[in-house]
């Protein structure tokens, strides 16, 4: 299964969870930003890799929406509810990521 993480600017939260979950077994995962001055800029190419979505917060769902609608027809889209309060690799943030993550990958 193809993962991908997104937040805004793909500097904290997002690359965390992509490294966080590179090795979980069956899965492949990726990381993007947002914003357009992201440190990995979102594609429709990366979209169309990616079978389950990661955004961060629920304005990230809308713009995602908003500007990707046509990439997401068959995509599940989870919104985690992690507001940008974190480092990049923060233990509580790792704790968070793996508590919400997890009952959304394959056993």
């Amino acid at each position: 299964m193809n993962v991908l993480f997104l937040c805004s600017q793909n500097k904290l939260r997002s690359p965390t969870a992509e490294q966080v979950f590179a090795e979980y077994p069956g899965i492949a995962c990726s990381s993007a930003g947002l914003n357009h001055d992201a440190e990995n800029p979102l594609t429709p190419e990366l979209l169309d890799w990616a079978e389950l979505i990661f955004v961060m917060e629920k304005a990230q769902r809308s713009k995602l929406q908003a500007r990707f609608g046509e990439h997401l027809h068959d995509k599940r889209v989870v919104c985690l509810n992690i507001p940008d309060n974190y480092r990049f690799m923060e233990p509580a943030l790792v704790a968070l990521l793996e508590k919400k993550v997890m009952p959304h990958l394959p056993a």
